[in-house]
């Protein structure tokens, strides 16, 4: 037997999958496009003004649009499941034996006999018939239903704290080599987001760290390029 208490047995990663999805992309974003933005800008100019107002306006303008962005998405698919749940109230009420027969088919096809899995539909239609169906035949839960408040606050809170780490290397550090400065720093602020999101949802933490810092060199290597391409031809 084990010493564990239940709530720490009970406690997995996937009731975290919601708000950690929309926390690290935000912040994933946050960082990597206003860092990106900023060095494009850094690459074509030699004054700190147009680099901080380029940040600062990508900051907000992202950070605004991920909250929409999230809250519109995750509303659409609200919205679908609202749907899906009105028609499973009016098939339980037309239909109520087929509708039995459907539970019972799930509950067999995932391991149990068939008198077995009769008996179990019979008993979760006795306690609460919408609830059965929602959950085992619609798939709809409360880890995985959609909270389109949530996931844009979490959203653009997250972006707007990973978009001010490169606006604070942008007003502070020195101008020259100023693309370096952000690319080396948002690289380290990649990576430390990597591992915590890895952490906090039991997944790889060097899997994690070699595809933000791909990526992240990627996105930020070839906005550069545009930025000295932009800055040689004024």
């Amino acid at each position: 037997m084990s010493d564990m208490p239940d709530d720490y047995l009970d406690n997995h990663y996937i009731h975290r999958s919601n708000w950690l999805r929309a926390a690290v992309l935000g912040a994933n974003d946050g960082i990597l496009s206003t860092a990106s933005l900023a060095i494009g800008v850094a690459a074509a100019s030699d004054l700190r003004e147009p680099i901080i107002l380029a940040t600062l306006a990508g900051l907000v303008a992202g950070a605004l649009s991920m909250a929409a962005g999230e809250y519109v998405s995750v509303s659409s698919q609200t919205d679908v499941e609202k749907a899906d749940i009105e028609r499973e109230i009016i098939e339980l009420r037309e239909t109520p034996e087929l509708e039995l027969q459907r539970l019972a088919e799930i509950y067999e096809k995932r391991g149990l006999k068939k008198e077995t899995a009769l008996l179990v539909a019979e008993e979760l239609t006795e306690h609460d018939v919408l609830a059965a169906h929602v959950r085992d035949e619609l798939g709809i839960n409360e880890i995985s239903q959609a909270k389109p408040i949530q996931a844009a606050l979490a959203s653009g809170s997250a972006f707007t704290f990973g978009g001010v780490l490169p606006l604070i290397v942008a007003l502070f550090l020195p101008i020259d080599n100023m693309e370096y400065f952000l690319y080396g720093f948002a690289i380290v602020f990649l990576i430390i987001l990597g591992v915590v999101a890895a952490k906090t949802g039991g997944s790889s933490i060097g899997k994690a760290i070699i595809r933000v810092t791909f990526w992240g060199t990627v996105a930020m290597g070839l906005t550069a390029l545009v930025g000295y391409l932009f800055g040689a031809t004024l």
